[in-house]
């Protein structure tokens, strides 16, 4: 009898958890992260992996399942479409697609999974009328943080000489290259005392958002090229720490450079000593928002240009666009900083002011002369985000 009684016990909990099992498979949300680069490259692709944590961490339940390096150099056969079949083959509910490079690809595998949200990070698909309706875009309002590694760059600078490592070009990467000659010019001037039109703030495009070896330009080799060439200073709008990398060999050989990465809060760490600060995405609360919403039933496709939370641009929970003071910076120069940033919050709150961004007023002209804004106007906020060209003054390649 006992061990009939024992058997009788082991069978119920048996069948016990084959009915408590797939209620806690319901419970379970699943969501799906389509890196560009690799979830550990101390930049962009990383930036959203940890945001990828951080709604595991905030929303009960939730499950990240992640395919990363989808790019010509890391998986030249693969498509989005084999990347999102296999995402949601496992359970993936709502899928991001963290790059620009995967804007127009997106709307044509949504279209496979209609039930599907999918979420473009950094387009604009939604905005033009052009998307599906599961789709819809998220981007942060790194203009801001442009103008902050732009002003770094110009508080910094002894040679008067700045080098930006730029990505492809397109709307975006004009616009933020831009942001940060604004930013370099006004602080160069207003705390350096320097006259801003002998600032020379040089563009190298590399061709993509990282090194594709035999495809771009090696942005090791560039950033060299800068410091070669005069630069003390080069700001990184590429994926990956190449400048930083390279300003900290060169700087333990004796020479007094910096640099300013980008992307991701921790990218200072790649050579302390000569991060002049870094301006980072935080997308966490806004991947958690998000979610929680496709989970309530309540979500809807919108288009998403996020600023920071001027309350404290660099609370984790709050703002998706911050800003850390480098360890490069003397005390004298991080007090500038943290001024230039309160001018900016300022203004960005200022209930009277347009809808803009600080510096974006004329006399403005794009590189070829074309004007841009009158003396006194603001640029509107949508000219800004699709800009033609980069503007008058800058050196280096507009198409």
């Amino acid at each position: 009898m006992q061990r009939k009684g024992l058997l009788f016990v082991i069978v119920a909990i048996a069948l016990m958890a084959l009915t408590v099992a797939p209620a806690l498979a319901q419970d379970e949300f699943v969501f799906g992260l389509v890196l560009v680069g690799p979830e550990n490259d101390h930049g962009w692709s990383q930036a959203h992996y940890e945001a990828g944590l951080y709604v595991e961490e905030m929303i009960p339940g939730s499950r990240m399942v992640v395919f990363e390096s989808l790019n010509p150099a890391d998986s030249p056969e693969t498509t989005l479409l084999d990347v999102v079949t296999e995402l949601v083959d496992q359970g993936a509910q709502i899928i991001f697609t963290t790059s620009d490079a995967f804007e127009e690809d997106t709307d044509a595998v949504a279209e496979q999974f209609p039930d599907v949200p999918f979420i473009n990070i950094s387009g604009d698909n939604y905005l033009t009328g052009e998307a599906p309706p599961n789709v819809g875009n998220l981007m942060g309002q790194m203009e801001w943080g442009k103008l902050m590694a732009g002003c770094a760059a110009g508080i910094a600078t002894q040679t008067g000489s700045i080098g930006y490592l730029g990505p492809l070009i397109n709307g975006e990467t004009r616009r933020l290259a831009s942001s940060a000659y604004l930013g370099a010019r006004y602080c160069y001037e207003h705390f350096q005392g320097g006259n801003p039109d002998d600032l020379t703030f040089t563009v190298t495009w590399i061709g993509f958002w990282f090194n594709i070896p035999g495809v771009t330009l090696d942005p090791t080799e560039e950033t060299n090229t800068f410091f070669d060439s005069g630069a003390d200073v080069v700001l990184s709008g590429i994926d990956t720490t190449e400048a930083i990398v390279v300003a900290g060999q060169r700087a333990g050989q004796g020479e007094n450079v910096f640099a300013v990465p980008y992307d991701f809060v921790g990218a200072c760490a790649e050579a302390t000593e000569v991060c002049l600060g870094v301006p980072y995405f935080h997308w966490g609360p806004e991947y958690t928002a998000v979610i929680q919403s496709v989970m309530d039933g309540t979500w809807e496709p919108s288009w998403d240009w996020i600023g920071p939370d001027w309350s404290d641009i660099n609370n984790p929970e709050t703002s998706a666009i911050g800003f850390v003071n480098g360890a490069a910076l003397s005390e004298e120069q991080a007090a500038q900083m943290d001024e230039f940033i309160t001018d900016l919050a300022d203004y960005a709150t200022n209930p009277f002011t347009p809808d803009s961004f600080a510096l974006w007023s004329g006399p403005l002209n794009l590189q070829d002369g074309t004007e841009l804004a009158a003396a006194g106007q603001l640029v509107d906020i949508l000219d800004v985000w699709y800009l033609p060209q980069i503007l008058e003054g800058m050196v280096g390649a507009s198409e």
